[in-house]
């Protein structure tokens, strides 16, 4: 093969894509079609839990469009982190939606099934045999760290998936991977140069935020050659820049020259970009570079409570000049009043928007107040029952404190909703944020390929 054509349709599946981009992209004979299906970028929630941080429906429109047009054209299509974090509760929630789709259109697939969680057991036995590293910010990892995690998952690298694509299926369905690896792993295996495949991997999985103007809901085309990659949206609302393609290559990274993943790194030390017309751009220079040890990067979640919040605005000037005073000391009447709790059991915590409700502590603009703030008051407890409590309470204090100045006696506070306190549920973090050491880099990824009939 001279080239190899991979068509990415969306940045995540079930963000949608206009069926026309998608047409256009089918009219220049993909050689694949291969979508990223999550991230972590939206927390630890949806990992902890085991859902889908997008909607069933929209995945399996995303999925219809994609598996007629694989079958069609009688080219594979791959999905990498199935079902948004990639466990097996995700990845068999897409397999679902699968033989849903196969029942509904007549068609017989034959899959690839690629786990990607790893059992708490088998981790244990890596952190005792020492082969289990801190990526930054975490900090060491603690025996106690994996007992408490939910789930465990690991970013797979090419290597499964090149395995997989052995097997001349019509779909492989990934568990958790390495972004870049569903658009990559097909133009390794075809012998394409593993820097180029895995940079180009690395714009095709946001697909068109890297065109300008950018959109995660709208395709690209990648068609990589021995010593380049060309990309193209494929929407004519839409183009590829010098600019938006170098940007987009910065993406997520912390090293301009350096992109981490699997087994190595993409060196871009070298890489040129280089404006062929008004639409596209090609990408040379980009090497893959191996590293010493092959590791691949652990996710893993854990419950630490329960949140209840309320959600309430103010624009008295009196009490937005004092707003962090009055909610200190909203926060130690909560303390005197549930003294009986112990401290470690719940947190009450204020965002202030209008004032630092994005940046937090980072916010530069410190002495700007607003004319008004948004207030969300929300606080998290060992049970879902002691958030409300503790919500509620917060809640009225804040609507009646008699701060300085005060003139107004109704109350503080606009209150957006009623019922005024909202149960938001189960709250997770990220507990394990950790590189294992592997010998094998399929060693954690178990195949199966089995068919999935429609009249079955």
């Amino acid at each position: 093969m001279e080239e190899i054509k991979v068509l990415s349709p969306t940045a995540i599946l079930g963000y949608g894509f206009p069926v026309e981009s998608f047409e256009r992209g089918l009219d220049q004979h993909p050689d694949v079609i291969a979508v990223d299906a999550g991230s972590t970028d939206p927390g630890p929630y949806y990992l902890g839990a085991g859902v889908s941080f997008t909607d069933r429906e929209a995945v399996k429109r995303d999925l219809k469009l994609m598996l007629k047009a694989g079958k069609k054209l009688k080219i594979p299509v791959l999905v990498g982190t199935a079902g948004g974090s990639g466990a097996n509760e995700h990845l068999y929630w897409a397999e679902d939606i699968i033989k849903e789709i196969a029942r509904e259109e007549s068609l017989e697939l034959k899959v690839a099934v690629i786990e990607a969680q790893i059992p708490k057991e088998k981790i244990l036995k890596e952190f005792e045999k020492g082969k289990i590293e801190p990526l930054a910010p975490a900090g060491e990892l603690s025996r106690e760290d994996i007992e408490e995690t939910t789930r465990i998952v690991a970013q797979m690298g090419v290597e499964p998936i090149i395995d997989a694509l052995e097997n001349d299926v019509d779909l492989v369905l990934a568990g958790r991977a390495f972004d870049p690896t569903v658009f990559a792993a097909p133009c390794i295996k075809a012998g394409f140069p593993k820097g180029l495949a895995l940079h180009m991997g690395k714009i095709l999985e946001c697909a068109s935020i890297a065109a300008t103007p950018g959109s995660g809901s709208d395709c690209m085309m990648g068609t990589l050659r021995r010593d380049c990659f060309i990309l193209e949206a494929l929407n004519p609302k839409r183009k590829c820049t010098v600019t938006s393609i170098a940007a987009h290559t910065l993406y997520e990274k912390d090293d301009p020259y350096r992109l981490h993943g699997p087994g190595g790194i993409i060196s871009l030390e070298e890489t040129e970009f280089t404006q062929i017309d008004e639409r596209r751009v090609k990408v040379s220079g980009s090497k893959f570079i191996p590293s010493d040890e092959y590791t691949i990067k652990l996710e893993g979640a854990k419950k630490t409570g329960y949140r209840t919040i309320s959600i309430a605005g103010t624009r008295d000037p009196i009490m937005i000049n004092q707003i962090d005073d009055i909610l200190e000391a909203v926060k130690d009447m909560a303390k005197n009043n549930f003294s009986n709790i112990k401290s470690d059991d719940y947190q009450i915590l204020f965002a202030l928007y209008g004032k630092d409700g994005v940046m937090g502590k980072l916010e530069p603009l410190k002495d700007e107040p607003s004319h008004e703030l948004g207030i969300i008051i929300e606080v998290v407890a060992k049970t879902q029952e002691m958030a409300n409590t503790i919500c509620s309470f917060t809640r009225s204090s804040l609507l009646h404190y008699g701060y300085p100045g005060r003139i107004a006696t109704a109350g503080n506070l606009a209150l957006r909703y009623s019922p005024s306190d909202i149960e938001a549920g189960e709250v997770y973090e990220f507990s394990i944020y950790h590189l294992l050491k592997v010998d094998d880099p399929k060693e954690y990824f178990p195949i199966t390929v089995k068919t999935i009939k429609g009249s079955e």
